[in-house]
């Protein structure tokens, strides 16, 4: 995937060079009323590229923040409910022994297996 950036990259910037080369008239720039900027057109195109990668840097970044954030916010509510989770476990478990408290005991040491044998013989 880099490989394939890169490519990406190189072409638009050999298009812009290539760009630049063959546009060295000057051209006027309107940045306010009343103020006027004039360059070639090649040193305004770099520089409306240089403005336009920073505002996609920016983005980037601040996209990035928003995930963290987000991110964080899901690992809380995760947290939680882990916790719920181990809660319900945790009452299970008493229900479970509870439960095994009112099951009627078995006989020790398998007599009901030798009065089976004494009338099967």
């Amino acid at each position: 995937m880099r490989q394939v950036n890169f490519v990406v990259i190189f072409v638009i910037s050999l298009a812009l060079v290539l760009f630049g080369i063959e546009n060295t008239d000057p051209a006027t720039i309107h940045i306010i009323q009343g103020v006027d900027l004039e360059a070639p057109l090649c040193v305004e195109l770099i520089v409306a590229m240089g403005v336009g990668a920073v505002l996609a840097w920016v983005f980037s970044v601040w996209v990035q923040v928003q995930s963290y954030f987000s991110l964080g916010k899901q690992v809380e509510q995760r947290e939680i409910r882990i916790q719920e989770l181990e809660q319900d476990l945790e009452r299970y478990r008493v229900e479970l022994e509870e439960q095994k408290l009112m099951l009627p005991a078995s006989k020790a040491n398998g007599n009901d297996g030798e009065t089976n044998e004494a009338f099967a013989s």
